[in-house]
């Protein structure tokens, strides 16, 4: 999503601009870069290297980690020399003027991949201090021309730490489609009805976590915040997402979270929609949205796509979703990790709609002053130029 709002806004302001994806899997990108008429193509990333990363071994001891992904990096040896190769002949026919990865695999296969002398910009959507073994690769595969650009202050803080002074670092922060994000978007019964229950009565507040699956976007939490809402309040609790990654041990299950609901005694009370190819209308139709990450998110990008449909949000207060967000004007913040806190956040919400309306409307303006996606490509222009220019024999 986040490459699609670049896109786009560079077909809108930068018609000079030729960009070329590939993409390492089919999927709904394709469509959306189709809508946007840019050229894409799919060169299938091998399942083995598609499935190695950190995630895969969270809880793990440093030493275990580090074993277990340079076993399974061994085993992916040969598929990964194959896809260098085959990615470098594409480049090569491409003849790009400057490489734009977007993902951390990304990273490691476009530098290898990429001939010498041509500039590259990492995009870095997390947090590489947390990934020792993907910091230690991508420390590896430095070159020259290199810069990066993290999604957060945060972000692009911890990006330079890792990668050290020879690969400039500079933050810009994610933007979003306004015209898509908007107010009166929701539609409250077609949660119900992807989560098969029936419609909510006249006057539940809906309260939404919107997430992937990931172990960390903080489900579990959020169930447990649900479970200590008094009962006799007039609440729906929705849990709108899926699975979507390849990465072995990466994200939590269905069965396991109806399960967690039903343990923790208000699985009459969640509803749970799958995946959904339009999130702007299920982030509408909520009273409240709620940002549950347990750890440090690098950047939330819910939390501006609820302040932009005038959602009142409840937002974890680190990380870079701290950048994003006035706290008790344009949402209110929360202690991660903290059930008990979540819950008295989501209460207060529930019982006052004043408060929702405020933060709503403030959230709203919010969103249009600093997340308006129509500005990214000007934003980008100024990190391409400076890494198509050298000076005094350091690559930018």
């Amino acid at each position: 999503m986040c490459l699609v709002d670049l896109l786009a806004s560079a077909r809108s302001i930068k018609p000079e601009w030729r960009p070329h994806v590939i993409l390492g899997g089919e999927g709904p990108l394709e469509d959306e870069l189709k809508r946007l008429d840019v050229p894409c193509e799919v060169l299938t990333l091998p399942s083995n290297v598609a499935r190695l990363g950190d995630a895969g071994f969270v809880g793990r001891s440093r030493v275990d980690k580090l074993v277990g992904l340079g076993v399974g990096g061994f085993l992916a040896t040969s598929g990964t020399l194959a896809y260098r190769w085959r990615l470098a002949r594409r480049l090569k026919a491409l003849d790009p003027d400057l490489v734009h990865s977007n993902g951390m695999k990304a990273h490691v296969l476009g530098a290898w991949a990429t001939r010498k002398g041509l500039p590259m910009v990492w995009w870095i959507h997390d947090y590489l201090g947390s990934r020792p073994a993907m910091a230690k690769l991508l420390r590896m595969s430095r070159r020259s021309r290199l810069s990066a650009v993290g999604v957060s202050q945060s972000v692009a803080e911890d990006a330079a730490k890792v990668l050290g002074p020879r690969v400039p670092v500079r933050a810009i922060h994610n933007r979003i489609d306004l015209e898509r994000f908007k107010p009166g978007v929701g539609f409250g019964d077609d949660l119900d009805r992807m989560g098969k229950s029936e419609p909510a009565a006249p006057g539940v507040v809906r309260v939404g976590l919107v997430a992937t699956f990931a172990v960390w976007k903080g489900h579990r939490v959020f169930l447990e915040a649900a479970a200590l809402i008094p009962r006799e309040r007039s609440v729906r609790f929705y849990i709108i997402g899926g699975p979507i990654y390849k990465t072995g041990g990466s994200q939590v299950g269905y069965e396991e979270l109806r399960t967690l609901a039903a343990e923790l005694g208000i699985g009459d009370r969640v509803v749970m929609t799958g995946h959904t190819p339009r999130p702007e209308r299920a982030i509408g139709a909520m009273d409240v949205v709620v940002h549950a990450s347990t750890r440090p998110e690098p950047f939330g990008r819910v939390v501006v796509e609820g302040m932009a449909c005038g959602r009142a949000v409840v937002a974890m207060r680190d990380g870079g979703t701290a950048e994003l967000f006035e706290e008790g004007r344009t949402a209110l913040g929360c202690e991660p990790n903290n059930p008990v806190a979540l819950a008295s956040a989501i209460d207060r919400l529930i019982l006052d709609a004043d408060l929702r309306e405020s933060l709503g409307r403030e959230g709203r303006k919010a969103a249009v002053d600093r997340f308006d996606r129509t500005r990214l490509a000007d934003e980008w222009a100024v990190v391409y130029d400076a890494a198509r220019v050298e000076r005094k024999g350091l690559s930018r």
